[in-house]
């Protein structure tokens, strides 16, 4: 077995072992290292860490090889004569940029020296084996070159500047740049809360649909990172291309992230300003796109100052919207901010039947547990309720409304017809001023368009009639317009049969009767729905509504006497 082993010369390992390392170094003349880079020996050539480590330092303490010529050598490219410039050794180049007499050529001091402790990133071998020399384009590859700050070349003039600064040791070091570090984390972090904060306030969207680099327009996010980054030049150095690939703070994730920490401060601030005193609660549930049930929990209070505040809490899926369901929902919710069903002191629901039920609703199934939650319908809520009511139960007027949506779907179907309308309407304006019937004046005689009514909203309704009484005849032309010149049979019906239903005294009667009811009930709504009401002017403001509808049954028709002939004018 022997003989396949080479025997050990223990003495020469010991030789070698216990040999004083600096004898390497002093074999190694530190003065006949190259000066020329296009001459010099590659870095990697010297195996030994040490000695490697010594020809760094004595390339790093001469500075960069930039020798000051008169002129020189000029090189044709293309049709023209280039040549290198000594202007370039100034500026940002100065302390890497090396020029060689013998090759003619640029060099990179940094590169040069740290290249190849890189094994995952490139750097072109221009720089540091065979030249630059592409004179034409020197400045825009020397651009190229230093790249960002996650380049090649950063990272080994890093190495080149903490080699140099031999008088810190190596604790010092690594506390400063750790502080550093930090320092510009802690900027690019609150960068990215300011930005998300806004956009939570103002409820706009974070992401784009293009968030490349080359993408014009990022998104809200990215976009006003940017721009706050372009406003404070401290933050825009640690930011977005500027800041470490790994730690940008961008991506989706940790937008999620910072949007969910702001809810939780917020609620947080909403639950102290509680400070564990009686509540309402106001719930409504709906579906979302995707058709799940979602369940939304606001909380009604007197906060320190005296003042009635309501603040959202939460949105919660529920499997199915009966009462206990929803009950178990409402606890649970209260429950992770520890707050007590107990103190509940009102409830608000809408009028179905699984929130106000006697017997198995919301309400009755709460009120079991703290009395004293009285349940409370939204007056507002009511009142809508009510006119909805009442006009489906009156023919006439639920004929009236059909007729309204009809015309306005006609007469908005197109930006032609839109045009038409406004035109009209215009000229006749114009002829009023011309007459002397109407005063010009700031603010007044705003043009007017076509809104449409919503149908859970009857507050609208007020809006679309005052607006549909002011542009009435220039939407008659219109239809008039569209019975002649209509671009179908059936777009020429449907105006003809508008027509002989809006040319009517009882379209005109109503329509001015509605509008005078609706003013009142409007002016009712909007008073109820202030968010410092309480229930007694409430009540006083109804009050007075009703008996002003009341005297308006009673004596009111004096004025109406006189309609028919007003609605004559109005028809022709």
């Amino acid at each position: 077995m022997e003989k396949f082993l080479a025997k050990f010369n223990h003495s020469q390992a010991s030789s070698s072992t216990n040999g004083n390392p600096s004898s390497l170094i002093d074999d190694l003349n530190l003065d006949s290292l190259e000066a020329d880079p296009g001459k010099r020996v590659p870095i990697a050539h010297y195996n030994n860490p040490r000695i490697k480590d010594e020809v760094r330092k004595h390339y790093i303490q001469k500075g960069p090889c930039q020798p000051q010529m008169d002129s020189y050598p000029p090189t044709k490219i293309g049709k023209r004569v280039r040549q290198f410039c000594k202007i370039w050794f100034e500026g940002p180049y100065s302390k890497w940029l090396e020029y060689s007499v013998e090759k003619d050529s640029v060099y990179c001091l940094c590169c040069y020296l740290f290249k190849d402790d890189f094994f995952h990133g490139s750097t072109s071998e221009f720089y540091t084996k065979t030249g630059f020399r592409s004179w034409n384009r020197a400045l825009e590859r020397f651009g190229k070159h230093v790249d960002d700050v996650n380049s090649i070349h950063n990272k080994c003039f890093n190495k080149m500047l903490d080699l140099s600064n031999h008088h810190q040791s190596i604790q010092v070091v690594i506390d400063k740049h750790s502080q550093k570090v930090k320092n510009e984390y802690r900027m690019r972090l609150e960068a990215s809360i300011d930005v998300s904060r806004l956009l939570l306030q103002y409820g706009l969207p974070f992401r784009g649909h293009d968030e490349s680099e080359s993408s014009i327009n990022q998104g809200f996010f990215l976009g006003l990172l940017r721009w706050h980054g372009d406003k404070h030049p401290d933050v825009g150095k640690v930011i977005l291309e500027n800041a470490p690939q790994n730690d940008t703070l961008t991506c989706p994730m940790i937008q999620k992230d910072i949007a969910n920490a702001c809810a939780k401060e917020t609620l947080k601030a909403i639950i102290g300003d509680l400070n564990g005193d009686y509540f309402g609660i106001l719930v409504d549930e709906s579906k979302d796109i995707s058709h799940k049930e979602q369940m939304a929990l606001v909380l009604r209070f007197v906060n320190k100052n005296g003042e009635v505040v309501e603040r959202f809490i939460g949105l919660v899926h529920v499997s199915d919207t009966s009462a206990c369901s929803l009950k178990k929902a409402i606890y649970s919710l209260l429950s992770v901010h520890s707050l007590s069903p107990s103190k509940i002191r009102g409830q608000g629901y809408d009028g179905a039947s699984n929130m106000k039920g006697e017997i198995n609703g919301l309400k009755t199934l709460i009120m079991k547990d703290s009395p004293s939650a009285y349940y409370i319908h939204c007056f507002a809520h009511q009142l809508q309720l009510t006119l909805v009511a009442i006009a489906k139960k009156h023919l006439d007027v639920e004929d009236f409304f059909d007729h309204v949506s009809n015309m306005l779907n006609v007469v908005g179907g197109s930006f032609k017809r839109r045009d038409l309308l406004r035109d009209h309407q215009a000229k006749k304006l114009e002829q009023l001023f011309e007459s002397g019937e109407v005063q010009k004046g700031q603010g007044l005689h705003q043009e007017r368009g076509l809104q449409r009514p919503g149908d859970t909203r009857w507050g609208s309704h007020f809006k679309t009639l005052d607006s549909f009484i002011v542009i009435f005849s220039s939407s008659v032309h219109v239809l008039e317009m569209i019975e002649l010149e209509g671009s179908t049979s059936s777009d020429r019906n449907q105006a003809e049969y508008l027509l002989t239903k809006i040319k009517t005294f009882k379209f005109i009667f109503v329509l001015h009767l509605m509008l005078k009811v609706l003013a009142m009930s409007n002016e009712l709504s909007m008073i109820l729905q202030k968010k410092d009401q309480d229930i007694v002017n409430a009540v006083e403001f109804l009050n007075i509504t009703k008996k002003r509808l009341q005297d308006m049954r009673e004596n009111g028709w004096v004025v109406w006497m006189m309609f028919p002939h007003f609605v004559m004018c109005m028809i022709s």
